[in-house]
């Protein structure tokens, strides 16, 4: 049996610690999916097409990864790619309440899905999209932090 596995997000813009721990989850899964969430409540800076596409090329080089769009419920999009398994970065503590309770929501509408935890790389723990997305919007080098064709849009984008 193909363990399918999905890593939900916004991905406004993917970081290094978004690659690192779809990197990891390839271990815990035959396939993932990284499903860029059309959220309608954040006003991101890059369209749901843009950061599909940044994705791409930010794992291009990865077998067994495909990167969507999804809009509405996370449960009924597992359901639709027979996933059994969800992907959440946790990069500090503070994120854990959140994250059990969308985890607990998520196995009440589907008692089949699991949500695994994964912490990044004690050096990216700190970083996060929002974070790179003030500084890059400074005129601050991210170029570290995400990949080059993400560096690139990013001083697109903010006329950096």
């Amino acid at each position: 049996m193909t363990r399918i596995a999905i890593y939900p997000g916004s991905f406004d813009p993917v970081t290094r610690g978004h690659e690192d721990i779809v990197r990891r989850s390839l271990y815990l899964a035959d396939e993932l999916i990284v499903a860029v969430a059309a959220n309608q409540e954040k006003e991101p800076l890059f369209t749901i097409d843009e950061r599909v596409e940044l994705l791409k090329i930010a794992l291009g080089d990865l077998s067994g990864v495909e990167v969507r769009s999804f809009d509405g419920l996370l449960t009924e999009f597992a359901r639709e790619h027979k996933a059994h398994i969800i992907i959440r970065g946790l990069r500090a503590f503070s994120d854990f309440d959140y994250e059990s309770q969308m985890a607990l929501m998520n196995r009440q509408l589907d008692p089949d899905l699991e949500t695994v935890f994964l912490v990044p790389a004690l050096h990216l723990t700190y970083l996060s999209s929002s974070l790179v997305r003030e500084v890059a919007r400074l005129r601050g080098d991210v170029s570290s932090l995400v990949h080059p064709a993400v560096d690139e849009a990013l001083r697109a984008k903010l006329g950096g």
